[in-house]
């Protein structure tokens, strides 16, 4: 099985609902971890990349390419 291919600031389906009642996060760190921002409420959450990538359903949006950088 192919690992899914994820970057900063892409918006991502999990497989289990947040409390608030949606699916949707936008990945706003990486690194050994992953801080994820829930769409609904905006409560951002940091959960080990092992257990991200599990939970992880699929790559709804995929960040805009080079433009992140702002100057």
């Amino acid at each position: 099985m192919e690992r899914k291919q994820f970057q900063l600031g892409d918006v991502v389906q999990m497989k289990k609902a947040h409390p608030c009642g949606t699916n949707e996060m936008e990945i706003i760190r990486m690194g050994m971890d992953i801080r994820v921002r829930c769409l609904g409420c905006q409560h951002s959450v940091m959960i080990p990349r092992a257990k991200f990538e599990s939970k992880l359903k699929k790559v709804l949006r995929s960040a805009p390419q080079g433009g992140e950088q702002e100057g």
